[in-house]
């Protein structure tokens, strides 16, 4: 494992994995175990966020206690990266929200944007950044690329699985990005599918196959 890589290896995740990966389960259920792995994904990212003290007044007497000073921006690869945000956003339920639409163009050999919102004052401001399959690597450097154009803080990327070849091309060009994951997959097929993989994550989001 490397430094910038942080595989989650909780019994709870690898069984949820487990369900995803099995070709039988609906989008219904997808979908919903997907939230549920971003809620994990989120709070194991987020260990370090600051805080600062606030008093309080509890049934019992008055006490100072801690609370997160500034939420991270949390930024969607569209469309599979929406499989994670609403479980990423029932942890941080104050963040800012922006999307990255982008796809791979085999016609023209590159990735091709078609849709770019963030929130309002990025600039310095740590970034989670979601999309559930890491395979080439392309989209993810493509995203991260963009970011850096609005001088983003800290930037982290929540996904599920990830290729080993996906993973060296974001630390080559990205060493500054840490990545968190539910495993480190086998490798890539002749058609660029993770192994063994899930399939295509946003087909199985929304049922389009």
């Amino acid at each position: 494992m490397t430094a910038k890589l942080h595989e989650i290896n909780h019994p709870v995740l690898q069984h949820k994995l487990s369900l995803l990966r099995d070709k039988n389960t609906n989008s219904r259920a997808f979908r919903d175990i997907m939230n549920e792995i971003g809620r994990f994904l989120a709070y194991e990212a987020t260990k370090d966020l600051s805080s600062k003290s606030i008093n309080i007044e509890t049934p019992i007497m008055e006490a100072s206690v801690p609370v997160i000073e500034d939420y991270p921006m949390v930024v969607s690869v569209l469309r599979a990266g929406n499989g994670l945000l609403d479980g990423v956003l029932d942890t941080l339920p104050f963040s800012a929200v922006g999307f990255v639409g982008m796809y791979r163009d085999k016609f023209i050999n590159n990735t091709v944007e078609y849709y770019f919102k963030l929130p309002d004052k990025c600039e310095g401001r740590d970034v989670l950044l979601l999309d559930p399959m890491l395979a080439t690597g392309d989209t993810a450097i493509s995203a991260i690329d963009r970011l850096k154009q609005y001088k983003v803080g800290k930037i982290t990327m929540l996904t599920v699985l990830i290729s080993p070849e996906g993973l060296e091309r974001v630390q080559h060009f990205h060493p500054d990005v840490e990545v968190y994951t539910v495993s480190k997959e086998d490798g890539l097929n002749e058609k660029g599918y993770l192994l063994p993989g899930l399939g295509d994550a946003g087909d199985r989001l929304y049922n389009t196959k």
